[in-house]
């Protein structure tokens, strides 16, 4: 049967157990959207139908992906399910490509109803690796837990779908295509747009773009590496810090979008950016930055090799923030993290006196606290770092932010955050990332270990490694209170905090395809001066041996050590 491409089709379908988002969305490899069928379109679907019709109708819709393998294909799906489910208008990125924080930026300027973006973050891409598909609503940012909640209700009971199969977009022309369908609703339209350009007008609202012309082209400019991973970003540094700031075109790498990122995982961490941070070391470069598959997050590097915990990062930009202009003409009404983040912007917060909020790990807190006017600037330990002009981290941003600061300040980054510390104390802060751990082991890890942190006796218990001893002072399941909508979030990671102020937080992540991962985090505070710029590692030895002693990590886990320390 030949079907005309204004068909419409309602198709039956079986629902799935598994398809509850996490605080990323929907993440599987590939293989599963690919061999189990209908689960795309299933989830699609629990999508739009999470939308209230009358809502739905005729409303804007923002789509984009960070170009791993499997995203073309999805767009396809998502362009004829948007047409037959009464979306008016769907917003795309040129070839189907759009950065995180570009899909927030333009649900905001479009006035959208939501965004889909296609991305497993910072996972790997091709064939064998990750795909993931995330809605963010009216605000830009990630659904709220409510939201979520209703996608995955409607994903367990499914029954049918509606498409039109034979519709098909040109995602490689920008432009306007119009689409007749043969239902009640009005003509569907396809708008391809240059995400880069409308990301690139925010900026320069933010941002003084002479001043990082000087810094990156002037007499006395300085030289920066960026690595774009083979992810979304790679046009966006192009165009913005290489075409219009000036900075030479060898001072981004790795800027082309790949399936497979390259064959490499595109997280900008030590482990996958080595190439960059052996680069760095050489001393030829002032700043160097690396970027994830999506582009929300970013790793710091200054002159020879000088590593920024991102934790520090986003304490350094609160600390100097007025001399980013957003921030000159619109203030600041409060700095945010998530809880197992260090508590480095804590000490900036209080010298300030600007309120500070501590959340559970997912960027929808903030987003709720930045709408109701509440929060300006904010960070995650894992590499996120952003602000109120969006609802979702941003990598690039933050670059610019740093530059900024660089410009302002007329010193190195290591010199910047050295004087940081000298002024506040230092946070040494370290990430232990055990990956692929079996989910039935790991959960009975967490359930053991919080049994025995709530036992009267575990507080005021001490624990000596060599000549350092710690006491607990108090311990717990971390528990929010939304202040905004009043909605309590539990069992958000387990917390050990010592007499001395350090911390002990563990936490299994929401995000992974394949098993679990748990995540050890260790946090230590430190003012005298002599101490300060010793390796964190070393400080923090101490806290880790108590860490894995209390958990029995690797003896139920069988691992030896983890996979990725941070």
């Amino acid at each position: 049967m030949t079907l005309d491409p204004r068909s419409v089709l309602t198709l039956p379908t079986a629902p799935y157990p598994d398809q509850k988002p996490g605080t990323s969305g929907l993440r599987r490899r590939v293989l599963v959207f690919q061999s189990k069928r209908n689960y795309l379109e299933n989830f699609v679907q629990s999508v739009y139908s999470s939308i209230d019709l009358r809502d739905r109708q005729g409303s804007t819709m923002v789509v984009g992906g960070d170009g791993r393998y499997f995203n073309q294909t999805a767009i396809e799906v998502i362009v004829q399910m948007a047409a037959a489910n009464g979306v008016g208008r769907l917003v795309i990125g040129h070839h189907g490509i759009m950065s995180t924080p570009a899909v927030s930026c333009l649900i905001r300027k479009y006035k959208a109803i939501g965004g889909i973006i296609l991305t497993a973050s910072h996972s790997p891409g091709g064939p064998d690796g990750d795909f993931g598909i995330k809605f963010n609503t009216a605000n830009g940012g990630p659904a709220q837990e409510a939201v979520t909640n209703r996608i995955f209700q409607i994903s367990r009971t499914i029954e049918e779908f509606a498409i039109c199969p034979e519709l098909r977009v040109d995602l490689d022309t920008l432009g306007r295509q119009m689409f007749d369908l043969e239902n009640k609703f009005k003509p569907f339209t396809v708008e391809i747009v240059d995400s880069v350009e409308c990301y690139a007008n925010m900026l320069r609202n933010i941002f003084d773009f002479a001043a990082l012309k000087e810094l990156l082209s002037g007499e006395n400019h300085i030289k920066i590496r960026l690595d774009a991973m083979h992810g979304v970003l790679g046009p966006y540094v192009k165009r913005i810090l290489c075409e219009e700031l000036g900075s030479p075109a060898n001072s981004a790498i790795n800027c082309v979008p790949l399936e497979d990122f390259g064959g490499q995982n595109p997280d900008p961490n030590f482990n996958y950016a080595a190439d960059l941070v052996e680069t760095m070391k050489s001393g030829q470069y002032d700043l160097g930055a690396a970027f994830d598959g999506d582009g929300d997050r970013n790793m710091i590097l200054g002159k020879h090799g000088f590593f920024v915990n991102p934790s520090d990062s986003v304490a350094v930009i609160a600390a100097n923030v007025f001399s980013i202009p957003y921030f000159q003409h619109n203030g600041v009404r409060g700095f945010g993290r998530s809880m197992p983040t260090s508590a480095a912007l804590d000490n900036v917060a209080r010298v300030t006196k600007i309120e500070l909020y501590e959340t559970p790990t997912g960027w929808k807190f903030f987003s709720n606290l930045m709408d109701a006017g509440r929060l300006s600037l904010c960070g995650e330990e894992g590499f996120g770092t952003g602000a109120d002009h969006i609802r979702e981290k941003d990598g690039l941003w933050a670059v610019l932010a740093w530059l900024t600061i660089l410009a302002a300040r007329k010193q190195s980054v290591e010199g910047i955050m050295k004087d940081h510390w000298q002024r506040f104390g230092r946070n040494f802060f370290t990430r232990y990332d055990y990956e692929e751990v079996d989910l039935d082991v790991a959960v009975e890890m967490m359930e053991d270990l919080e049994l025995m942190m709530l036992e009267k006796a575990f507080v005021g218990q001490r624990f000596a490694v060599g000549e350092q001893v710690y006491q607990v002072e108090r311990a717990d399941n971390f528990e929010y209170t939304d202040p905004v909508d009043g909605c309590i979030y539990r069992n958000q990671g387990l917390r050990i905090t010592f007499t001395d102020g350090s911390r002990i937080i563990y936490r299994l992540s929401g995000t992974e395809s394949l098993g679990a991962t748990i995540r050890v985090y260790i946090d230590s505070y430190e003012k005298d001066p002599s101490k300060m710029f010793q390796d964190p590692q070393v400080m923090l030895a101490p806290l880790v041996t108590i860490a894995l002693k209390i958990s029995r990590l690797h003896e139920r886990t069988g691992h030896s050590g983890p996979s990725i320390i941070t």
